[in-house]
């Protein structure tokens, strides 16, 4: 260990290290291959998005977040820099990392694209800089410029009749009077170019239903992979019960908690791995408990344990709660993030306390920022990278898996740190 230490101080390159790791320096992720599972969570700064590779080729991006540079937070010392620079939009970067790691001889085109809930750093925000679209009246942001530019065959989200109707003029107004972040523009723009897409293009765009789960299935050889299976745990605030497709509701029609609560969770499992992410749900009430009403609390039991879970809003403090993390105690947890919010510091106690659930874990996140270390301090060892995309790489079958870490700094997208093999549950 001492030898290597010594040899990347000689190249220039301080390699990670801790338990379960092996080196990769400068090198580029191995190609995806048929039976592998993939998954990209990819860091530029100006939100959420995770490119998926199924074992048969089936593609799928989950959010694609593209805050404006008009706001002052964007820009502070309190959000993350744009990744790997700003020479291109974030949705432009997020299509162009798609293109580098898209299966081979495969047509470039997205089989799924979903969206957890309409907030900027998840699907994109209207600003007076944005351009229109070369075809059709609709401005390119977020998901509709990765729409514009690399094809989606079917659209999910989570609607737009419930628990109210956003697309009631008055709604929208009551909206309009606390949102600094043009939701409701960017929904009209989005429903804009989800219409000329379909018209034009042959885009499904559907509402993503709780239980289900064959909404997203595999696409190219399904009955090769007969152990994968995508399902939708809540949408809504509705939840799956466990039994078949049935759901049930945590939020009654015209009660409006905001659009945190209502996003989408799926569970990926290819046979014994699972992989849980749930958008920006939540788990912690205002006095700073546990909130048993929440949707953490409600998806916790019918989720059990998995492999890997992306932490809920960011790891915001509002998130995680105990219940929560007792239920799910993943080996791995992944934290895509983008501000000195992420994470809340009691987040971190509870996602590595052993007294929760015991056994080891390893966190990793696509940044953190100064203000987190000035104000975490050395709790924040605990991570076993701080910087860059995250890829979870699971092995034939689903008994192992791997997690990459490449360089988000870098166009070419380097391997930094390789973690694993990972023993799936």
């Amino acid at each position: 260990m001492i030898l290597a230490y010594l040899q990347a101080i000689a190249i220039g390159c301080l390699l990670v290290t801790g338990p379960m790791v092996s080196q990769e320096v400068k090198e580029q992720l191995p190609p995806w291959e048929e039976g592998i599972l993939e998954i990209h969570h990819i860091n530029t700064g100006r939100g959420d998005a995770a490119f998926f590779i199924f074992p048969d080729a089936t593609t799928l991006l989950v959010d694609a977040g593209d805050m404006s540079e008009t706001h002052a937070r964007t820009l502070s010392a309190r959000n993350a820099a744009q990744k790997p620079n700003n020479s291109k939009s974030a949705s432009e970067w997020i299509v162009d990392y798609i293109h580098q790691f898209f299966p081979m001889n495969r047509t470039k085109q997205l089989d799924y694209a979903l969206i957890t809930h309409y907030h900027d750093d998840h699907f994109g925000e209207m600003d007076a800089n944005r351009k229109m679209a070369g075809q059709g009246d609709y401005f390119l942001t977020g998901i509709t410029e990765v729409g514009n530019l690399l094809p989606i065959k079917t659209l999910l989200d989570r609607g737009s009749d419930y628990p109210i109707d956003l697309k009631d003029t008055e709604v929208q107004t009551e909206i309009n009077k606390d949102d600094a972040y043009g939701m409701v523009a960017t929904l009209k723009n989005y429903w804009k170019f989800a219409d000329h897409q379909s018209k034009t293009n042959g885009l499904m765009h559907k509402t993503l239903e709780a239980g289900e789960r064959n909404q997203i299935k595999l696409k190219k050889s399904p009955n090769d992979f007969p152990n994968f299976v995508v399902r939708a745990i809540a949408v809504n605030g509705n939840i799956w019960t466990g039994v078949n497709s049935e759901s049930y509701s945590v939020f009654s029609r015209g009660n409006y908690p905001g659009e945190n609560p209502l996003s989408t969770c799926i569970k990926i499992t290819y046979g014994d791995f699972d992989y849980l992410t749930g958008g920006d749900i939540s788990g912690i009430d205002a006095l700073g408990g546990t909130d048993f009403n929440a949707v953490e609390s409600h998806i916790a039991p019918v989720v059990g344990a998995v492999d890997v879970a992306t932490l809920n809003h960011h790891g915001n403090r509002d998130s995680q709660n105990a219940f929560y993390v007792r239920s799910v105690r993943p080996r791995v947890w992944i934290q895509q993030n983008w501000s000195s919010d992420h994470p809340g510091e009691e987040v971190l106690r509870r996602i590595t306390s052993t007294a929760l659930y015991p056994g080891e874990r390893d966190i990793f996140s696509t940044v953190m920022l100064q203000a987190n270390k000035d104000v975490i301090g050395g709790r924040l060892n605990s991570y076993k990278s701080q910087q860059g995309h995250i890829v979870v790489r699971v092995h034939k079958e689903g008994a192992k898996y791997d997690i990459f870490i490449l360089d988000d700094g870098s166009e070419k997208r380097e391997v930094l740190a390789k973690f694993g093999p990972y023993e799936s549950k």
